[in-house]
């Protein structure tokens, strides 16, 4: 079974982030980067299928130079090769643009299995995989929980709203967006990390793929929060408990 997981570089969870000069993005230059959480619990559902069914786990990655780090962190984790697409201002693509540039990225491998993380740490659509999924043709599955392979199907464990559940069967190839949580991530061993800096990284541009950047969104800015305190008397316990229900939603 071969299985395409893609995986992105974002900013570190505890990063200090300020605006840029322009007001356009963040400021990149002392930010540290990571790979994307749900992105790791998709690398690591590949990696465990993998060794339960045999096959090759192929980490997919578009970014800057500097996403060869996180593509070096799969591949130390146990990713079998990695397809680095170089995207110097891989920010400015939207959803469908990346979605676009990924699928034909993943044509050419024709993959029994594609994972992605649900959403990104910095964006958080939670639409590249989905996208992706049409633009292939392939049937697909969100928000999941847990994956079988069952008599060359899969079977999978869907999470929904207010502690449910659904349990779908689906024919292969598929695209499936993987929920954090569902396994304990593993770290990437001393033997591991050896290991990766001699496994293949194949690099692609967007133009070997025939895919273009169309601009579809113009960003205006970001703004950090603006934070402030605000001070409010009340009358009466029936009045504190409906600011805390229905305002503060603690109740």
């Amino acid at each position: 079974m071969k299985i395409v997981v893609a995986i992105k570089q974002v900013p570190a969870r505890d990063s200090l982030l300020t605006a840029a000069t322009d007001g356009k993005w963040i400021d990149e230059s002392s930010l540290d980067y990571e790979i994307n959480e749900p992105d790791a619990y998709a690398l690591e559902e590949a990696l465990q299928m993998r060794e339960a069914h045999g096959g090759e786990v192929v980490a997919l990655c578009a970014g800057p130079d500097r996403a060869s780090a996180t593509i070096r962190e799969a591949l130390a984790k146990g990713a079998d090769r990695a397809i680095h697409i170089a995207v110097d201002d891989i920010v400015d693509w939207d959803t469908l643009a990346t979605a676009k540039l990924l699928a034909a990225a993943v044509k050419s491998e024709a993959a029994d299995l594609v994972l992605t993380g649900l959403q990104s740490d910095d964006v958080g659509a939670g639409q590249v995989g989905v996208v992706m999924a049409e633009l292939l043709g392939l049937p697909h599955a969100t928000i999941i929980m847990q994956v079988e392979v069952v008599d060359g199907q899969l079977r999978v464990k869907r999470e929904l709203e207010d502690g449910w559940f659904q349990h779908v069967g689906m024919p292969l190839p598929a695209v499936l967006t993987i929920q954090s949580g569902i396994k304990k991530l593993r770290y990437a061993t001393l033997m591991g990390i050896k290991k990766a800096k001699t496994k293949e990284v194949r690099s692609v541009t967007p133009t070997e793929l025939g895919v273009a950047r169309v601009a579809s969104y113009e960003l205006v800015g970001v703004t950090l929060p603006q934070k402030s305190k605000k001070l409010q008397m009340v009358t009466s316990v029936a009045e504190l408990v409906d600011k805390l229900k229905n305002e503060v939603h603690v109740l």
